[in-house]
């Protein structure tokens, strides 16, 4: 019999679990689902006879040695900052593992002990990073396997509500981790816009609102994605003359972030006691009003907008001028906007999730220019079974499946999934489950 560790059973992990689960009785498997939260568990495994809880502190070494040694492999659903402590584990007894997230720096340092083990450290192998790398290098591959020239490479992905539960004027709903929201953008921005870099600095993220179109959905804005140039080499694209990486949201969503931004709101920082404080006091606080003037022509002026502007309707939704008291605390700017966007944004029991990726890529071909506009657009069944949830865990699932029934050979070293051997038959088998692209040629 061969087990399966999954780590962590929170928000993203439903549709993995279950896929392990389903497959279970036909492979013979013991799937071991660790958590610190014996009720995420248990909703996620019911009464499976396949199914093994252990509710455990990841973080200490000894409980955390245990259970990678029993796993023949080991998927990673833990927040990013502890992928290592089980990367080092699985170092160690030899397993292959597999996350959602970025590469780390720590983990990229594991490189050659990780190729020299003959282990396979997939990591980015969820929606964004993920089925992003993977339809993309298809897309690249094919066009130079014609010969094709690539001038530029635009991805865009965003997980947002779906129209028939979209009902704020923010035009959005946590669908992931709300806390990532809060810091999105924090570090900058850099990419590649007609054979010069562009820099993006936090402050200015929001307010560009450049827009895509998207078929079925209509207009989306998008603002960039940390370092889009640190996958230049990866993506071997050496012609390129513009190559970017962005998130997408709605236009006003962007709009009235750009508030937030400037006035301090998502401030980490800061620090200060909310006793007797309103969301007012501390917009005003934070904005540097000094109490002279009408304080929403001083918000207009500060921020180079009209006073009819729909981001004072946007923030009037969310309470800010409706002098609502704060609870007692001394906390952070960041804090308190995450603690008001949990109630307001939350995902209803039965509202669905929509989650949209677009690749456009533009490329010569025999004295021809090409362009190849690739689209997917997956709609959640419900607060739970979210669209979110699919197209993070299934990638995961599939890929950890092919490699312990030796469907393919899994590839050694600290990876992404841009090779051939991984992307096709992943691609293929999520086109089963309905995650799949249009592409429109032009």
């Amino acid at each position: 019999m061969q087990t399966v560790l999954i780590a962590g059973a929170g928000k993203s992990s439903i549709y993995l679990i279950h896929f392990f689960l389903t497959h279970a009785p036909r492979n013979k498997w013991k799937v071991i689902v660790a958590d610190s939260d014996a009720n995420n568990i248990a909703e996620k495994i019911g009464d499976s006879p396949y199914a093994e809880a252990a509710v455990v502190d990841i973080t200490k070494p000894a409980t955390r040695e245990q259970l990678v040694k029993r796993a023949d492999i080991v998927i990673s659903l833990m927040p990013p900052h502890l992928h290592i402590l089980l990367a080092r584990e699985c170092l160690k007894h030899k397993k292959n593992l597999i996350t959602s997230s970025y590469i780390s720096e720590e983990m990229k340092e594991m490189d050659e002990a990780v190729k020299k083990a003959g282990l396979m450290f997939m990591c980015e192998m969820g929606l964004d990073p993920g089925i992003d790398h993977m339809t993309a290098n298809k897309l690249i591959h094919g066009i130079q396997r014609v010969s094709g020239i690539i001038t530029s490479f635009k991805s865009y992905c965003g997980g947002l509500v779906a129209p028939e539960s979209d009902n704020n004027p923010w035009h959005y709903k946590f669908t992931w981790n709300p806390k990532n929201i809060i810091t999105a953008g924090m570090g900058g921005a850099k990419y590649l816009y007609q054979g010069k870099q562009v820099e993006v600095p936090y402050e200015k993220m929001f307010e560009h609102n450049k827009k895509i179109k998207v078929d079925e959905i209509g207009q989306l804005a998008w603002y960039p994605n940390r370092d889009s140039s640190r996958y230049l080499d990866i993506y071997d694209v050496p012609e390129i003359q513009t190559f970017l990486r962005a998130t997408l949201r709605h236009p006003s969503f962007c709009k009235g972030w750009q508030v937030f931004v400037i006035n301090g709101l998502t401030d980490q920082d800061d620090q200060f006691d909310t006793r007797g404080m309103t969301y007012t006091d501390w917009l005003k606080k934070k904005s540097g009003y000094t109490g002279n003037g009408n304080f929403i022509t001083y918000l207009a002026t500060k921020m180079g907008i009209a006073e009819d502007d729909k981001a004072f309707s946007m923030l009037k939704w969310l309470g800010f001028f409706d002098d609502i008291p704060l609870m007692p605390a001394t906390t952070t700017s960041a804090d308190l906007l995450l603690e008001l966007l949990l109630d307001k944004w939350k995902l209803e029991t039965v509202d669905k999730d929509m989650v949209v990726m677009q690749h456009e890529i533009e490329y010569m071909h025999k004295g021809r220019k090409i362009k190849v506009t690739s689209s997917m657009v997956i709609k959640g069944e419900n607060r739970d079974h979210s669209a979110m949830a699919k197209t993070v865990g299934l990638p995961m699932g599939i890929l950890a499946r092919m490699v312990l029934n030796k469907k393919i050979v899994p590839p050694t070293g600290v990876l992404l999934p841009n090779m051939v051997s991984v992307y096709r038959p992943v691609l293929t088998e999520l086109a089963h489950y309905g995650i799949s692209f249009k592409e429109v040629v032009e």
